[in-house]
C-alpha cells in the first residue's frame, strides 16, 4: 500500500547525518527520494574508514540512506549544477544540510531558486542557522546541538565530566521533527501554489530539547543544577540499583500520589506518615536519607522480583535496558520497532524503523542504501537524456 507521501519527489542534496537521515524518514513514508552525491560519494560512506572500524557492512550509511535512489553528479561544473536545477523543477521539496555559503557559491541557495522554482520546498538543516554571523561555521550535531546547545553541560554532574553523546543523536532526532516541518509545507503550498523555505538547525533543536531548562531561567532566573543519585529531591524518580547490580528508574514524577504505593512496595508501610518522609517538601529535605534507605531495600532483590512487586502496587518503574535487551525487548517488536528490509542479494536486513505510524496508509524502507550512481542513467532518462547523452555526460566527468 502506497504510503502518505506516495507521489512526493524529494531531491537530497545531503552528507553525514542529519540531511540523509530526514530524507530517509520522507522515503519511509513513501516520498520518491533521489540522492544526489558528488563522483567521490557522500563522505558518510566512508563512516567506518574515519573511525578506524573493521565492520564490512556500513551500518550508519546503510540507516540513513534506505530507499533512496542515487545519481552522482559533479557539482562543480556548471553542467552539473544545471542538471540538479533540472531535478528541481520537477520535484516537490529539497532536503540540503549544506553550509548556506557553499550552496551560495553553487548557486543552490533558496534565494537563488526561489523564483526559477516556485513550488519548491526547500529545506535547509544548518548547525547554527540560515542567518546571522556563524551561520557557516562548520558543525556536527555533537557540537551545536549537545555542546553549544547547554545539554553536554546539563548533564554533566558537579565535579564531573561532560557525558559522550551517543551516536546521531541529535541528527536523528530532528529528522523526524523536519519531516513534520516538510509535510506542513506542502500541506501550504496546496493552498498558496508556492513552495517555500523551511528551515531549522541543530542549536535549535538543542534549546528546544532543553526548553524546561532554559525557560525557567528566562523566567524566573535560576537554572536547575545537574541531577545526582544521591542528592536526587524527589527519590520517586531516581534510577536504584537491585541485588545483582541491574538498575531500573522510578517514574513517580506525582510523588504524593506514588509514596504509599512505594513505601508498601519496599515493605516500610510505616514510612508513609513518617514525619521525615510525609509529603514532598519532606522528602526534598531528607532526599539523601531517603535515597539511602531505598538503596538498601532494592539491593535485597533481583529486579525481575522488584518488577512483580512494584506493578502488584500500583509503581511507576522502567527498566534501564542495554542495546540487547532493547532488541529483544517484545513491547517494541509488537509497535513496529524493527523492519525487515530486502537486500540486493535478496537477503532480509532487520533495521530500525523510523517512528511514526500511519495506520491507512502504512509504509517503510523499500530497500538498504543504494550503490553510488546506481541510478544516475534512470534519474537522467526521467529527464530525457538519451543513452548517447548520458554516455557523453559520463565521459565529460559530469556524472559518474
Amino acid at each position: 500500500m502506497p504510503g502518505p507521501l506516495d507521489g512526493v519527489k524529494v531531491v537530497e542534496l545531503g552528507q553525514w547525518v542529519a540531511g540523509p537521515s530526514t530524507a530517509a524518514v520522507l522515503a519511509d513514508w513513501g516520498a520518491d527520494v533521489v540522492k544526489v552525491e558528488p563522483p567521490s560519494g557522500d563522505p558518510a560512506r566512508d563512516f567506518f574508514r574515519f573511525m578506524g572500524g573493521e565492520v564490512n557492512i556500513n551500518v550508519p550509511f546503510e540507516l540513513d540512506n534506505r530507499s533512496k535512489r542515487s545519481i552522482a553528479v559533479e557539482l562543480s561544473r556548471p553542467e552539473g549544477r544545471e542538471l540538479v536545477i533540472e531535478l528541481l523543477l520537477q520535484a516537490d521539496a529539497l532536503v540540503t544540510n549544506f553550509r548556506i555559503g557553499a550552496l551560495e557559491r553553487l548557486g543552490l541557495a533558496y534565494d537563488q531558486l526561489a523564483e526559477r522554482c516556485p513550488q519548491l520546498v526547500y529545506c535547509a538543516l544548518t548547525g547554527y542557522g540560515v542567518d546571522g554571523p556563524e551561520r557557516d561555521r562548520a558543525a556536527y550535531d555533537v557540537g551545536a546541538f549537545w555542546s553549544r546547545a547547554g545539554i553536554a553541560g546539563l548533564l554533566t554532574p558537579p565535579g564531573g565530566e561532560p557525558p559522550f553523546q551517543r551516536g546521531a543523536f541529535g541528527d536523528h532526532s530532528i529528522a523526524v521533527a523536519l519531516a513534520g516541518g516538510i509535510s506542513a509545507a506542502l500541506v501550504a503550498r496546496q493552498k498558496s501554489g508556492r513552495g517555500q523555505l523551511v528551515s531549522t538547525s541543530l542549536l535549535r533543536w538543542g534549546a528546544w530539547c532543553i526548553a524546561f531548562d532554559l525557560q525557567l531561567q528566562l523566567r524566573v532566573g535560576r537554572p536547575v543544577s545537574a541531577m545526582t543519585h544521591e542528592a536526587m529531591g524527589n527519590p520517586l524518580m531516581n534510577w536504584f540499583a537491585d541485588r545483582d547490580g541491574r538498575r531500573f528508574w522510578l517514574i513517580g514524577l506525582d510523588s504524593e500520589r506514588h509514596w504509599p504505593d512505594l513505601a508498601r512496595a519496599v515493605d516500610h508501610p510505616e514510612w508513609i506518615d513518617d514525619r521525615r518522609f510525609v509529603d514532598v517538601l519532606a522528602r526534598r529535605d531528607n532526599c539523601e536519607l531517603l535515597n539511602r534507605l531505598l538503596d538498601e531495600a532494592f539491593a535485597t532483590r533481583t529486579r525481575d522480583e522488584w518488577a512483580k512487586v512494584l506493578d502488584a502496587e500500583g509503581m511507576w518503574w522502567s527498566p534501564i535496558q542495554d542495546v540487547e535487551e532493547v532488541i529483544a525487548d517484545p513491547q517494541l517488536w509488537a509497535n513496529g520497532g524493527f523492519v525487515e528490509v530486502q537486500e540486493p542479494s535478496g537477503a532480509a536486513a532487520v533495521m530500525v524503523a523510523s517512528p511514526i505510524d500511519f495506520r491507512d496508509t502504512p509504509q517503510g524502507p523499500r530497500a538498504t542504501a543504494p550503490e553510488l550512481g546506481a541510478d544516475t542513467d534512470d534519474v537522467l532518462a526521467e529527464l530525457g537524456r538519451t543513452p548517447d547523452e548520458i554516455a557523453a555526460l559520463r565521459a565529460d566527468g559530469i556524472v559518474a
